[in-house]
């Protein structure tokens, strides 16, 4: 058992609400945090060595009374939940995963028949411990740690990142790009980035004449039919802000219908080891992974049977695979499968499975039995049981309704 487990295996079974941190890997991407990482966790260790009793030998400590105490840190509770919130305005955590962020959209006309598809987003304050909205960024994501964002400013694409720090509220230096990027995404450590390249705006909407999405209303703002302006990626080292780009545009298999296997947006992310990237097709193989090169690659083993809509993915430990919803729309069941086979091993409460807390408890969105299918929370589901424990307060309105919120996970 490492040194993190057994702080963590300690806490849990205090069930007490220390201010002795273990703030992640973003350490990683900064020096700075590094040595606070090696001052934080070896004050940890101590107090897991008394309450275990334990042998370990430890080193001998920094007081870190320089350092900040951040709102993550202060509460180390095993569930921290705001069922009467929505959309929540207090932090929200299970195990090592944290509600780092939500945002809410909203189509901006900007000509007679043209719009723009907007987030506006609610940040964890990590003075406070409170989401406070941040109209500035356009898209965003959250470090191992919760310390760091990349952010991405209003107008995309845009040529550069800017690396928020989320104790302070500034930009603590921008990372420039030749190449506009317009979505960002850090790799499961914090030390890369990969940046997805667009040569317009991906959120760019029309006006539809017929019932685009189903809803029974003419009229609807929908993305342009069969476009994609994407033109590939960017992979960076999140403490240099160094890398390289590489084209790709769209599958290989698709070169007489440009943009035909893709949505208007399809942003990369990492794989699980961070040394591919993928991005979604919206049809048969469903996903395409490229090495850094930009060349399409096959698809690792225990990532075969994912699907790039659920984004769960894999356990901590790459065991489990955390799938689709079991049965129609209105479901409340999803399935955790083998990775190597695609074998369900679990069937398990929850309409859509967002982020693993641990190797046996997932973040779901859930819905009460019979109820309307956008009528949904955040709750807490373990494998092996049907209870859930709810996280937020019920979300309202249909999918895309002006007001719904989208949560942003991160480890914490």
């Amino acid at each position: 058992m490492n040194m993190d487990q057994l702080v963590r295996d300690a806490l849990h079974e205090q069930a007490s609400e220390t201010t002795t941190p273990q703030p992640g890997f973003a350490g990683r991407v900064f020096a700075a945090r590094r040595r606070r990482r090696s001052r934080t966790i070896a004050g940890a260790a101590v107090a897991a060595a008394v309450a275990v009793t334990v042998g370990v030998a430890v080193p001998v400590l920094y007081d870190g009374k320089d350092e900040p105490r951040l709102a993550t840190q202060m509460n180390q509770s095993d569930i921290i939940a705001h069922p009467d919130q929505t959309p929540p305005r207090d932090f929200i955590a299970v195990g090592d995963t944290a509600m780092a962020a939500y945002y809410t959209t909203a189509t901006v006309k900007e000509g007679d028949n043209r719009g723009a598809f907007r987030r506006t987003y609610h940040l964890l304050d990590q003075k406070t411990g409170k989401y406070v909205k941040s109209a500035k960024w356009s898209v965003l994501d959250v470090a191992p740690g919760m310390r760091t964002a990349a952010v991405l400013e209003e107008k995309l694409p845009t040529k550069r990142i800017g690396l928020l720090d989320l104790l302070t509220g500034e930009v603590e230096r921008w990372i420039t790009v030749d190449r506009a990027v317009a979505g960002v995404s850090f790799s499961a450590d914090g030390s890369k980035l990969v940046a997805t390249t667009y040569s317009k705006n991906p959120d760019m909407q029309e006006l539809a004449p017929n019932d685009a999405d189903g809803d029974g209303k003419k009229n609807d703002w929908g993305p342009p039919w069969g476009e994609s302006y994407r033109t590939g990626f960017y992979v960076l080292d999140a403490d240099s802000g160094k890398g390289s780009w590489s084209k790709v545009t769209v599958h290989k298999n698709d070169d007489d219908m440009p943009g035909g296997s893709l949505n208007a947006r399809q942003d990369f992310a990492f794989s699980a080891d961070a040394k591919l990237v993928y991005s979604g097709l919206i049809m048969e193989p469903n996903v395409q992974y490229y090495d850094f090169e930009g060349n399409e690659v096959a698809t690792p083993a225990k990532e075969k049977y994912l699907h790039w809509s659920v984004d769960a993915r894999l356990s901590p430990d790459g065991k489990l695979a955390a799938g689709d919803f079991a049965g129609g729309i209105k479901t409340t069941a999803s399935e955790i499968n083998d990775p190597y086979t695609g074998k369900r091993l679990h069937k398990i409460p929850g309409q859509q499975l967002l982020a693993w807390a641990d190797n046996k408890r997932l973040i779901a969105w859930d819905i009460t039995p019979g109820s309307n299918e956008f009528h949904n929370r955040l709750v807490l589901v373990t494998i092996g049981s049907d209870k859930t424990i709810p996280l937020s307060g019920f979300r309202k309105g249909n999918d895309g309704a002006a007001g719904r919120w989208n949560p942003v996970f991160a480890a914490r």
